[in-house]
């Protein structure tokens, strides 16, 4: 467990550092060491939403989140991962899917951000719809999905990147508390009680984690380098979950 702890602080530490939740890495992580399957996503999703809603709250109150197209994002993506949550999924096919989803939300991270000033894209107004599986998929292997939102956003020149960190924050926090509500109505509010008797000591390390991502790490490193250590530590969390199938 000391081990585990300190591996859920130094996730939590890098992506919220860069606006993330790390529910992903959470994940492979307790997968790789051997936590039930079942209730692996209750207590990532758990984690996710102590790292992000102290930061969601701290850009609000920055001005930085652009509400109305946020909430267009997001509003779309909760039922997606509610749904999500609720799906019947066995085993393997969690892990491949985990797995795979950590490899492809590394690579995203390598993705161009966007310049500033720049003019939005013609398909920054389909992200919405980009919204709708990026839902399902939290929901359903217990992860946020501004991993895959944020990268995208700066793709598309979608806003600025305060206000991209702002929403990919918000998309986070709202998902994990509807792909949560899905996985406890799934297997039962049990598993709630069970995730967290046997986290507890790994949610104190992410709340410490996020406090210290969010108000020390940019100012040690620069953005773009904890962004590839971020990116580093997912895909090879994520291959090493898929390496064990």
């Amino acid at each position: 467990m000391p081990l585990l702890a300190a591996a859920f602080l130094i996730t939590a530490i890098l992506y919220a550092s860069v606006g993330f939740g790390g529910g992903s890495t959470y994940s492979a992580l307790l997968a790789l060491a051997g936590f039930d399957y079942r209730l692996l996503p209750v207590l990532s999703l758990v984690c996710n939403i102590a790292v992000v809603a102290g930061s969601s709250v701290r850009f609000a109150r920055a001005g930085v989140t652009p509400w109305k197209s946020a909430l267009a994002v997001t509003g779309v993506a909760a039922p997606a991962a509610l749904l999500g949550g609720l799906t019947p999924i066995g085993e393997g096919q969690f892990f491949l899917l985990l797995g795979s989803s950590l490899v492809l939300a590394g690579l995203a991270l390598f993705l161009p951000h966007s310049s500033v000033g720049a003019e939005p894209s013609r398909l920054a107004k389909a992200m919405p719809l980009v919204a709708l599986p990026l839902g399902y998929l939290s929901g359903l292997v217990g992860i946020g999905g501004g991993i895959f939102l944020a990268p995208l956003l700066h793709l598309t020149r979608w806003n600025e990147a305060k206000s991209i960190a702002a929403t990919a924050s918000l998309f986070i926090l709202i998902n994990s508390l509807f792909g949560l509500i899905g996985q406890l109505l799934k297997n039962g509010p049990d598993t709630l009680g069970s995730a967290v008797t046997f986290g507890l000591p790994l949610m104190i390390a992410v709340v410490i984690g996020g406090q210290i991502g969010s108000l020390l790490a940019l100012k040690v490193f620069p953005a773009r380098v904890i962004r590839w250590m971020t990116a580093a530590l997912t895909i090879w969390v994520g291959s090493r979950l898929l390496l064990g199938l």
